[in-house]
């Protein structure tokens, strides 16, 4: 395991952080990616090797993957596409722009990075690609339009590239977290505020709620697992002779999923407007 090598992104803080400190204990070498530069530093100082990789900057994507294959010598066994971000609100108030900009993250940032990686694993036989989705890629909730779009196009893109990535020994699987410890709800701060004009919405006094639950440290949510819960599954996930297609994380995940599988819509939607 000690000449293994994986790519993570989205290392400053949360799955990611984990994930990179928890494989390195594995006998990984671990490039840990960050979006800003001082996150980069950072990992650097813990000892990581940290390329910057920012999903919406297509030249960083080119020359964080270069500066890794410079390091392994032109090798890669596992990608994890981890970093993303949410721009809460209600669907009819965002606009096409900010729909764009969370597309180019949380979607296409993975896509580019992941078909620049795809030639690396297929020069050396094998390889492992791991997309980091959520239970928001099969079950879409209020005032998450914009996050849940993206995911549920990462889970198409990603089960359509395991399919198609049979016959070379490429795994590609997902791993569909639910509530995890992260800073997801900060970071998302910046982009309602860019974004979302919810004083002229015809929802002003719904948002009342919603607000209080961005800014408002209240806690771990219900249900909420650390972020060592997803580092437990991305392990098996690499490791794994037959990994699974998507491992579910937190128990909201697997009720869901189960709940998906045998109500009809209408009967859903009731459940998904008491949560």
């Amino acid at each position: 395991m000690t000449h293994k090598s994986i790519l993570i992104t989205g290392c400053s803080s949360g799955i990611g952080l984990d994930a990179a400190r928890g494989l390195r204990a594995e006998g990984w070498r671990v490039f840990a990616s960050c979006r800003q530069q001082k996150d980069c530093d950072r990992l650097t100082s813990e000892g990581f090797e940290a390329p910057r990789i920012d999903y919406a900057d297509p030249d960083s994507i080119v020359n964080g993957l270069a500066e890794v294959l410079e390091a392994t010598g032109g090798t890669l066994d596992a990608l994890f596409n981890n970093g993303a971000y949410a721009c809460p609100g209600a669907v009819e108030d965002l606009p096409v722009g900010g729909l764009r900009a969370i597309f180019e993250t949380n979607v296409f940032g993975y896509h580019e990075l992941t078909r620049l990686v795809i030639p690396v694993m297929r020069a050396q036989g094998q390889g492992r690609i791991i997309n980091n989705s959520s239970i928001l890629g099969f079950v879409g909730l209020r005032w998450r339009g914009a996050y849940v779009a993206t995911k549920f196009a990462l889970e198409g893109l990603t089960d359509v590239l395991r399919v198609e990535m049979a016959d070379a020994k490429i795994k590609v699987i997902l791993i569909e977290p639910g509530p995890v410890t992260s800073d997801i709800r900060k970071n998302a701060i910046p982009h309602f505020e860019k974004w979302i004009d919810w004083e002229q919405s015809p929802r002003k006094e719904q948002y009342a709620e919603l607000r209080d639950r961005l800014y408002t440290e209240s806690g771990p949510d219900a249900f909420e697992l650390p972020a060592s819960a997803v580092t437990k599954k991305l392990l098996h996930a690499l490791t794994s002779q037959r990994p699974k297609p998507r491992y579910y994380v937190t128990l909201p995940t697997y009720l869901m999923g189960f709940l998906r599988r045998i109500l009809p819509t209408r009967l859903l939607d009731q459940v998904i407007l008491r949560v």
